[in-house]
């Protein structure tokens, strides 16, 4: 029998977003779930592979977006990307879109994407601490 196909959540139901953070030049991406309820077997998939750590590791390849097991609610688990300076120099995309693909506890299938254009932070100034 075919697995039912995935669906978006609905309020009450986990929700997993990828988040782009820009914290003083710094690039992270976030794995979240913003919803009242754990997701189970996260993972990410990004339509372009993502370079960081200044051009010299595949950060889309990372364990952490094939499969999270477990992500509790309203939990985010952050990942270096890089520097805004080393990111944009390189050229590397300047949309990020990723599909995230989870299930519920009932193993409901659930998947999403979000799409984030990077370029509005390249004129943001900062204060490096």
């Amino acid at each position: 029998m075919p697995r039912p196909a995935a669906r978006l959540p609905r309020p009450g139901e986990p929700d997993v977003i990828l988040d782009v953070i820009f914290e003083e030049g710094v690039f992270f991406l976030a794995v979240e779930n913003i919803g009242p309820q754990p997701a189970l077997d996260v993972s990410v998939q990004f339509a372009k592979p993502l370079i960081g750590l200044e051009g010299t590791r595949e950060i889309s390849a990372l364990p952490l977006f094939r499969r999270i097991t477990f992500l509790a609610p309203h939990k985010a688990i952050r990942a270096y990307l890089d520097t805004s300076a080393s990111y944009f120099a390189r050229r590397d995309p300047a949309i990020i879109e990723a599909t995230m693909s989870f299930r519920d506890r009932a193993g409901e299938r659930f998947a999403s994407t979000v799409r984030h254009d990077v370029r509005i932070f390249r004129e943001l100034g900062y204060v490096r601490k």
